[in-house]
């Protein structure tokens, strides 16, 4: 028998007509490119929405067509991605920060049609235009009087390019599951794969991190989202927000720390989300320059791990608290968030610390499960270790075009890389991924959890670890250290300071100083750049490369 309830497709444009609707008034605020701040409300970007779409079907994209965007978290970004979608387009936030000719190799892989550009990055589109087989106009996301010259064929502003039509448009009929997003990974070997999200898929992840036990947002919000659209669909904020009515400050291309602290605190926001970098540099802006953050709720850290004292100096000095994060872009991208449970409510000082180094919990869309190497279930003790693997309506079944073939097991898991420990209360402690993982001795070193460590010394900017060949140990930990500016911290003092608190297996066998250590284009330490800059490295005498270690 079945149920005799109305068939209500889960398409994403209809989070956009419900905040039109029901919270019309709530505000939209944008640093813009441009400089100045805009502001406006759901109900005009609805209407604007309506007439991208509108605008991109007299251009001739049709259902399925995929529609590039290289932009930072503005308005203009927030009402392309609705009209996009509310066409039966796809939009593919394409991430700046990757090389160029991985940029050009992108978009032909895509096969996109039309690309949005923000005035920041015209430049690079330039510079890789000859290698874009698809690309028949590129639209400049900003008004005629700001429209710079370009050698860019076809190249229009997006304010003239949208004004050709009006806002008389009817949203696409279209399949729940439907093709809605395409967002690469940067976390493969080889050539990027796409994920690409469905209109169901990007929905259920909007309710799911609505919830009081994920990100808690509510209609008396104002969310500022830093972590970029184009970043693992911007942790789902762009639908999240005002699925619940949510006013948004959109903070542009303004990611320093005095950019972030201004619109923090003049625009009263209460829920923020970032990398632990961009939180590195909002705490060093407060530290140099003082400040406070009366009205911010939560903040919410992921990407990579957030240091244990980065969550001290939010919830101690700030009185803001911390939603350490996970999830990757097959998860769209959010797969767990802790937050405090009954069962640990109790918890204080170190303990709740120790609690939130954790990644959390998972909302009912996502299911975990730990395997050994053989892929059989460990235990949810919170001390064996195991491959984490996911499934849900949320997490990809397979990547775009078939790129690496078959990636779920015969249970349908898809094997995210980490390995981690789950406790008896479904709390998830990612210890590394797979291939970062130290094996010294026959026993299993966290470079996380050394590098959170390490940060904590009040010396340390940012730290990472990495395995080298020993002779006897086969891995033993290196610690690569960034100082604090103006500081000169000891290695015997950052090793004293560690062996407080890791076991003595643990402690590295040497430290070495840099000026920098390298990201990938989401913000995540670049461990394969640090193997090739110390691959030379030698325990046994104690020297690195001089062209890395200062």
């Amino acid at each position: 028998m079945q149920g005799l309830m109305q068939e209500w497709p889960l398409l994403c444009h209809k989070i956009i007509d419900h905040a039109a609707t029901l919270h019309g008034d709530r505000t939209i605020v944008t640093r813009t490119v441009e400089g100045p701040i805009h502001t406006t409300t759901y109900r005009e970007v609805r209407a604007r929405s309506l007439q991208v779409a509108k605008r991109l079907e007299r251009h001739g994209i049709r259902e399925g067509d995929r529609v590039a965007t290289l932009a930072w978290n503005t308005v203009r970004h927030l009402e392309l991605w609705y009209g996009i979608l509310g066409l039966g387009a796809v939009y593919h936030t394409v991430n700046p920060r990757l090389f160029r000719d991985e940029i050009a190799w992108l978009i032909n892989d895509a096969e996109d049609r039309i690309l949005f550009v923000d005035l920041t990055f015209v430049p690079l589109v330039e510079e890789i235009a000859d290698q874009l087989t698809t690309i028949e106009t590129v639209v400049v996301l900003t008004d005629a009087a700001s429209m710079p010259e370009t050698r860019l064929r076809n190249a229009v502003p997006y304010e003239s390019f949208i004004a050709e039509v009006d806002a008389d448009f009817a949203w696409r009929d279209l399949d729940e599951n439907a093709a809605a997003g395409l967002c690469y990974t940067s976390g493969t070997t080889g050539k990027p794969k796409g994920v690409l999200y469905s209109h169901r898929s990007n929905m259920l992840h909007a309710f799911s991190m609505s919830a009081v036990d994920m990100l808690g947002l509510g209609s008396r919000d104002t969310v500022m989202p830093v972590v970029p659209m184009f970043h693992a669909n911007g942790w789902s904020l762009a639908f999240s927000a005002p699925l619940n009515g949510s006013a948004l400050v959109m903070p542009g291309a303004g990611m320093d720390g005095a950019s972030i602290y201004q619109l923090l605190t003049e625009y009263r926001v209460t829920m923020t989300a970032a990398v632990p970098t961009v939180w590195l540099a909002l705490l060093h802006h407060l530290d140099a320059q003082g400040g406070s953050l009366p009205d911010l709720d939560r903040v919410v850290i992921g990407g990579s791990a957030c240091p244990r004292a980065m969550t001290e100096a939010f919830q101690e000095r700030y009185g803001v608290d911390v939603l350490h994060a996970w999830g990757m872009t097959e998860m769209s991208p959010l797969g767990s968030v802790c937050s405090i449970k009954p069962a640990v409510a109790h918890l204080t000082g170190a303990e709740k610390l120790d609690l939130q180094e954790t990644q959390g919990h998972p909302p009912i869309t996502v299911e975990m499960k730990i395997t050994d190497d053989a892929g059989n279930r460990q235990p949810w003790d919170g001390k064996t270790f195991g491959r984490l693997k996911v499934r849900g309506p949320a997490v990809a079944r397979s990547y775009y075009k078939g790129a690496g073939g078959e990636i779920l097991d015969e249970e349908g898991f898809f094997d995210t890389g980490d390995v981690a420990v789950i406790d008896p209360n479904g709390y998830m402690r990612i210890t590394d991924r797979s291939k970062d993982v130290i094996k010294s001795g026959g026993e299993w070193i966290s470079s996380i959890d050394l590098e959170n460590i390490a940060v904590g010394h009040p010396d340390v900017a940012e730290a990472a670890v990495i395995g080298i060949a020993h002779p006897k140990w086969d891995e033993r930990p290196l610690l690569i250290v960034v100082p604090k500016p103006g500081a000169e911290p000891d290695k015997q003092d950052i090793l004293a300071y560690i062996g407080e608190r890791a076991a003595k297996f643990w402690i590295p066998d040497d430290v070495l100083m840099v000026d920098e250590i390298p990201h990938t284009a989401t913000g995540k330490i670049k461990k394969t750049a640090l193997r090739d800059m110390f691959g030379s490295y030698r325990f046994a005498d104690g020297t690195g490369p001089d062209d890395a270690a200062r």
